[in-house]
């Protein structure tokens, strides 16, 4: 193992969006067994030093791999088109448009029947979002592209956890 492998080789995965969980899961599993501090305890503390760095590496790579919209982030920076979202959000007219649209309703919900539709529109809306950034990444290969849907998805689910969060008010 090299410290300096993207989460990609180091889990021994294609370099694309497209990945499998139980996948991802199983050999996280396998590599934490490896390098477990434990297995390197008669070695001495700088032998177990050293696997706790790997440890650490090993659960931070989980960590994007396993999440959709964190290993799309990371595809767009290992490829030159850093997300940015702090300093770009700059988004099409018609997405803005729509953001206003799921405020107002999100403003006028009187129910949890009235979120729950919210919730289920914003969150088909998302599963969109996700095979868009699949086919930029995968398909076209245009990480710029790509870096521009994870940012429309980033608004997508602080939206969608903002309504769960009236949901969960509401139901109390």
């Amino acid at each position: 193992m090299n410290l300096q492998s993207t989460d990609f080789e180091l889990f021994d995965l294609p370099t694309q969006f497209a990945q499998d969980r139980t996948q991802i899961d199983a050999r996280w599993k396998e590599l934490q067994r490896q390098a477990h501090p434990d297995k390197f305890a008669a070695q001495g503390a700088a032998a177990q030093r050293v696997a706790m760095q790997w440890s650490v590496r090993i659960n931070e790579a989980y960590r994007r791999l396993k999440d959709p919209l964190q290993r799309a982030s990371y595809l767009c920076e290992l490829h030159g088109a850093p997300i940015q979202a702090e300093n770009n959000t700059a988004m099409p007219s018609d997405f803005l448009m729509q953001q206003m649209e799921w405020r107002e309703a999100l403003e006028e919900a009187k129910n949890v029947d009235d979120l729950d539709k919210i919730a289920l529109e914003s969150s088909l809306c998302g599963r969109k979002q996700l095979s868009k950034i699949e086919h930029a990444i995968d398909v076209e290969r245009n990480f710029k592209q790509a870096a521009q849907e994870v940012r429309s998805l980033m608004f997508i689910e602080r939206f969608t956890s903002e309504v769960h969060a009236r949901i969960d008010l509401l139901g109390q």
